[in-house]
């Protein structure tokens, strides 16, 4: 799909590795010009870098952060970019009886805050040219239970909630909503857990890849205007 995305903006979060690099990586490709938006400087600069993107650092999950990042795209673009995906996410297992209050809240911000703050904040300008596109990462936590999943399916359940809304409020509007739900994807989320020594997780082996998840992201956004592809779930094969 390589020029298919030429002329158009896109703000990627979560860029500086996983889901969100492969991504940012796909669309540069697609030849869009990419914000590539993370929390960490350092490997943000080498991401975009490598990438051809744009290191923005910021804190997606504060109203701080994004009141800065939307003031200073709007100064450097003119406009809301045509394209937002939200990939910045955090990921711990934990029984609800052993998970600790902060843990619960700093995935419930990363992955539920962080797309609620990106919308508020850009689709006011997006209403009002009748056109863009949010692409909310969700996951196979969404809409299964699985143990030890308290805070990430509370936070991802919610964002499937949250895109439905998101979906029914721009319908007709000209702007799009699309839901990604991969299932386990080999990311450096999963480095701490070490799921190769449990047998009651995905072997990494057996998981997704990044770029898997960023392909189906590249299919929603490279669709006519006039189609909209309101979610995709991604799965291994086999």
């Amino acid at each position: 799909m390589a020029g298919e995305l030429q002329g158009r903006t896109a703000l990627v979060t979560g860029a500086s590795r996983g889901i969100g690099l492969a991504v940012a990586r796909e669309l540069v490709e697609a030849r869009a010009w990419v914000a590539m938006v993370a929390r960490t400087p350092e490997p943000l600069a080498h991401a975009a870098q490598d990438v051809g993107g744009h290191a923005i650092p910021a804190d997606v999950s504060t109203t701080e952060g994004v009141h800065t990042l939307a003031t200073y795209l709007g100064e450097l673009l003119g406009d809301a970019p045509d394209l937002i995906v939200s990939a910045a996410g955090a990921f711990s297992l934990a029984r609800l009886d052993e998970a600790s209050p902060q843990e619960f809240a700093a995935q419930i911000d990363a992955n539920l805050r962080g797309p609620f703050l990106l919308m508020r904040a850009f689709l006011p300008a997006m209403l009002r040219r009748r056109a863009g596109h949010f692409v909310t990462i969700g996951s196979v936590a969404g809409r299964a239970a699985f143990p030890e999943n308290g805070a990430y399916a509370a936070s991802k359940f919610g964002v499937r909630g949250l895109h439905e809304v998101l979906r029914a409020e721009v319908r007709g509007t000209g702007v799009r909503a699309t839901l990604i739900e991969p299932a386990a994807t080999d990311t450096p989320l999963w480095d701490p857990i070490d799921p190769d020594a449990r047998p009651d997780l995905p072997s990494r082996a057996s998981m997704l890849r990044p770029r898997d998840v960023a392909r189906a992201v590249l299919f929603a956004a490279t669709q006519p205007p006039g189609v909209q592809v309101s979610s995709i779930a991604v799965e291994a094969a086999g």
